[in-house]
């Protein structure tokens, strides 16, 4: 067990991030926040720290219980931290999924020339 880790690590630890470089690279863009404050990837998390990761269009947020070198498997990612994202988050992110799902079920490619024309048909009246 860990008592300081830097956050680029952690995020990959904690499977947040795919590999540690795409959490580098987020960590530069300023899509991960400490205490209100954009971090650098050589930043150092420590335990009771709370770590917001912006991934548009939402914020999520993060509270450390506990640190470790080495990454963990899914199932055990909820001893080391706790999701405390707002649900006020949550429910904007599920309302851009139902949002952007159209009308035509998904893989039925797009609409026929007859199709097509009694849309315009439609649209005009």
């Amino acid at each position: 067990m860990a008592e300081a880790l830097r956050i680029d690590k952690w995020l990959w630890t904690m499977r947040l991030f795919k590999t540690r470089s795409i959490a580098t690279e987020e960590c530069k863009k300023g899509r991960i926040i400490v205490g209100g404050i954009a971090v650098k990837p050589s930043f150092i998390v420590t335990v009771g720290l709370s770590v917001q990761v912006k991934r548009p269009p939402i914020v999520y947020t993060y509270n450390i219980i506990e640190l470790t070198e080495n990454r963990v498997s899914a199932k055990d990612v909820t001893r080391y931290m706790i999701d405390v994202t707002p649900m006020s988050e949550l429910k904007l992110l599920e309302d851009i999924r139902l949002a952007s799902s159209g009308e035509r079920d998904r893989g039925t490619g797009r609409p026929t020339k007859k199709e097509r024309r009694d849309l315009e048909k439609f649209i005009e009246i």
